[in-house]
């Protein structure tokens, strides 16, 4: 039997300031969240923990993901989410959802289906024919955040990759959007760029979108771990791509054998990490 390891991420810290309020009730949340992953995961598969856990993230108001979603220019909150598993490698997403309370749910349902990523109209109306009920994401903060233009930094997303006991992989990664954007821009989170998945290595990511999908982060570091390359070694080298354009990004990625690896091309990173016994946490 594997030992079962969980890495959790909850965008940049900068996202929502700097106070010490602010970055302890972030770090007191990812340490409750991340253990009741791991309880999960002892009796479910990898698939089924990352969609548990990103929804307990979506849940929680002080992460750009589900509840506390950012506000787009046109005033209206629209959500990306994907999940890919390891095993069966299908990838499902939705992109610029609205008004559901947890887009990582409908992406998992659409992984029954053919057309697994859909957008806009297409995933919303999927959502509503599946059960899924009207719910508004919206907060009293993100609100006054969007009628003063307090535009965000843009690099707020959750995610969550898990190596169950079966030594299989998965990855979840969910987003509220970077704020102010665009109504019709498509960030990294429902792409492969920003979420991606196999036998041998699992990646989300978070940052700014259009960084992310220029260095193609997730599927790059997945795809040099799968021809050997180290799992530390595959994220460096993926990382240093970025630098000619500045890119800002940040990721967590557990390899087949258990190696947990995180890391962000500007500071900081909100995660943690979890192996039953030692909890690590961003400082």
């Amino acid at each position: 039997m594997t030992q079962a390891k969980i890495i959790v991420h909850g965008g940049f810290f900068s996202e929502a300031g700097t106070t010490d309020h602010i970055k302890k009730a972030k770090q007191d949340a990812l340490a409750d969240i991340i253990r009741k992953a791991y309880l999960f995961v002892q009796n479910h598969s990898a698939l089924e923990t990352v969609v548990y856990t990103v929804e307990l993230l979506e849940d929680c108001d002080l992460f750009n993901a589900g509840t506390g979603s950012q506000i787009q220019r046109d005033g209206k909150i629209r959500m990306s989410a994907s999940l890919m598993d390891g095993v069966s490698l299908k990838f499902s997403g939705v992109i610029n959802i609205e008004d559901v309370k947890n887009p990582i749910r409908v992406a998992e349902c659409l992984l029954e289906v053919d057309d697994r990523v859909l957008s806009s109209e297409g995933a919303t109306r999927f959502a509503r024919v599946h059960g899924f009920k009207h719910f508004s994401t919206e907060t009293t903060q993100r609100r006054q955040e969007y009628e003063t233009k307090l535009a965000s930094t843009g690099v707020g997303t959750v995610g969550c990759v898990v190596l169950d006991s079966h030594g299989n992989l998965a990855a979840a990664t969910s987003t509220g959007g970077k704020g102010f954007e665009l109504p019709g821009r498509v960030s990294d989170s429902a792409t492969v760029a920003g979420n991606f998945a196999n036998a041998a290595c699992a990646v989300s990511c978070t940052g700014v979108g259009e960084d992310i999908v220029s260095g193609a982060v997730a599927i790059k570091i997945v795809t040099r771990v799968t021809d050997g390359v180290p799992l530390h070694e595959a994220c460096k080298r993926t990382f240093a791509e970025l630098k000619p354009f500045d890119g800002f990004a940040g990721a967590i990625a557990l390899d087949k054998d258990g190696n947990v690896f995180y890391i962000d091309s500007h500071p900081r990173m909100v995660f943690a990490s979890f192996d039953g016994e030692k909890l690590v946490m961003f400082k």
